[in-house]
């Protein structure tokens, strides 16, 4: 008589895929240019249950959907440059930083085709900003320009110190990931959401009024954060709710 294999209580869940896009740059001292990732960010994946793959660029559509196809979250990072104005039917302004249009493009087809699947999507800052883009809204193009009475978003020190608190708005997916109410984050960006997009629910604030934090009412997890909370895992902990939250959805459509 086969009797069923014993079941090992308190194994470890199988790890989701987490696809992360990586950034781009062009190194002087080399004829080739070369894709960048922070280790913090697939270090927070990993600590969170998920596991990392990092997914080079392209303009093939049907290798973006291959890229669904074998992911069951992704993560959009951020960097040091900004989304084209034209993507949100603006002109350049004052204040605009450089452009990364390669990336930029290949990262919106990748959140595209992610919600569409309803896929679980994480924004960090820059990808954030493109987040909201890709859901109708808009950006100041300079925070200290555009937002008056607003601070200086651009910390000098230690990104793995905080720079100001948000307030995290209570009934959300941010809050249900590290709690409600005041919570100390980093600040690295010169550039906000300004108009939030269609269906889209501003779950976070700076004193100033900034826009800290969005996140889609019409999909299962899709969530973007103004702060890198990788980079704040040691300092405070409770930063890494943000990738359980994301990992923890990715089960739910695990590849």
């Amino acid at each position: 008589m086969n009797h069923p294999p014993p079941r090992h209580h308190g194994t470890t869940p199988r790890r989701p895929n987490i696809g992360l896009s990586p950034d781009w740059a062009q190194p002087a001292d080399s004829a080739f240019p070369r894709y960048e990732l922070k280790v913090p960010y697939a270090e927070a994946v990993l600590r969170a249950g998920g596991l990392p793959f990092v997914l080079p660029y392209t303009d093939d559509a049907s290798c973006v959907d291959a890229y669904l196809e074998r992911v069951s979250g992704i993560v959009v990072t951020g960097g040091a440059f900004d989304i084209p104005p034209s993507a949100y039917g603006e002109e350049v302004r004052e204040g605009m930083g450089p452009l990364k249009e390669g990336r930029t493009a290949f990262e919106a087809q990748l959140i595209r085709g992610a919600l569409k699947r309803n896929l679980p999507v994480l924004g960090v800052c820059g990808g954030m900003q493109l987040l909201c883009v890709v859901l109708g809204g808009t950006l100041f193009q300079d925070i200290l320009r555009e937002v008056p009475g607003a601070r200086d978003h651009e910390q000098k020190h230690d990104r793995t110190q905080p720079q100001h608190p948000v307030e995290v708005k209570n009934g959300t997916l941010l809050a249900e990931a590290v709690g409600h109410g005041q919570l100390m984050v980093n600040s690295t960006h010169h550039q906000a959401v300004n108009k939030p997009g269609t269906d889209v629910v501003v779950s976070a604030l700076s004193p100033d009024g900034v826009v800290e934090a969005i996140e889609s009412t019409a999909h299962s997890f899709a969530l973007g954060v103004q702060w890198h909370p990788e980079l704040m895992l040691s300092t405070i902990p409770v930063h890494l709710g943000v990738y359980k939250s994301l990992v923890q959805k990715a089960r739910e459509h695990r590849r």
